[in-house]
């Protein structure tokens, strides 16, 4: 008997993977650097006190530098086209709120969250060569440690309650505001991890679902 089967996706909230284009991912990591190396700068920018986790530093990114190098229009093309493909509507409004980059090393982490506006967004600008490993040999399990979790209800029979992905420098994924989401401490290295975070608002009469008519 020949059965083909095709897992549908049919509920839960949707997330989308796009690749930050390499010039916009190097000019991130060099406007950073930059930012690093100037103290006063850097206090200016800095707003870890403010992030729900324990990290080095949570650097907010300035709206003309986001312009010039076309991080903003990259995070308005991409939320369009998730909203198009998930929804069949066209958006008309893209008012970005903040985006930030966050500098974690090992022993450093942040917790169950989630964010402000209607869409959100987070990844990967520099990984470590390795995240660490179990203690214990926990067999064909993969470790959590430096992985970015998405989080949404709780698992039942055929539906999981969380997404865990595993980071890779270009790789960025779209999610709404409220998908909570959490990244565990990693060890064994000293190097950095790097990630970048958006909140944007988009159409109001897109995004309220319950104010217009869906079948």
């Amino acid at each position: 008997m020949n059965l083909e089967i095709k897992v549908l996706k049919a509920f839960g909230p949707s997330v989308a993977k796009v690749k930050i284009p390499e010039k916009i991912l190097n000019d991130l990591n060099q406007y950073i650097d930059e930012i690093i190396s100037n103290e006063k700068k850097l206090n200016e920018l800095d707003h870890g006190s403010n992030l729900a986790g324990d990290v080095t530093q949570e650097i907010i990114l300035e709206k003309d530098f986001m312009k010039k190098i076309g991080w903003l229009n990259f995070l308005a093309t991409c939320v369009q086209e998730w909203i198009r493909i998930e929804t069949k509507l066209k958006l008309t409004e893209f008012k970005l709120m903040d985006s930030w980059v966050v500098r974690q090393f090992k022993n450093e982490y942040n917790p169950l969250h989630w964010h402000g506006g209607h869409v959100s967004g987070a990844g990967f600008l520099k990984v470590p060569d390795t995240l660490g490993k179990f203690i214990q040999n926990k067999g064909k399990r993969s470790y959590l440690g430096g992985t970015l979790d998405l989080v949404h209800g709780s698992r039942h029979f055929m539906s999981n309650s969380k997404l865990t992905i595993i980071p890779k420098v270009g790789d960025f994924y779209l999610f709404p505001h409220y998908l909570m989401h959490t990244v565990y401490p990693f060890k064994g290295t000293n190097e950095e991890r790097r990630s970048i975070s958006f909140n944007a608002m988009i159409d109001e009469n897109i995004f309220n679902v319950h104010g217009r008519n869906k079948n």
